[in-house]
């Protein structure tokens, strides 16, 4: 589950996304805040595997998913689910002012 961290300009907080999948070879971040575009937030992994990116959002209600070699897949550490209209269904976060 992502974790708040500090807060940033213009009201927007810094907010840190985590992935555990030691045999991807590309992860990226996408949701309601870039478009879903997948190739907008690359995630960068470290050395035990863990996938990270920190992004800039103002405060509200963001529905993501990451997309790991071609594939959507969800945020197993998060308990924070609402369907999506492909059937599936989507991560949130609600980051507070």
């Amino acid at each position: 589950m992502p974790k708040h961290a500090k807060k940033g300009t213009a009201g927007r907080r810094r907010v840190e996304f985590r992935l555990d999948r030691p045999g991807a070879k590309a992860v990226s971040l996408a949701g309601d805040f870039n478009g879903w575009n997948p190739k907008a937030h690359p995630m960068r992994r470290d050395d035990r595997g863990v996938w990270t990116r920190a992004v800039m959002v103002a405060p509200g209600r963001y529905e993501y998913r990451f997309y790991a070699d071609g594939q959507w897949c969800n945020d197993p550490r998060s308990s924070a689910k609402c369907p999506n209209c492909f059937g599936t269904q989507n991560d949130f976060i609600v980051v507070s002012p």
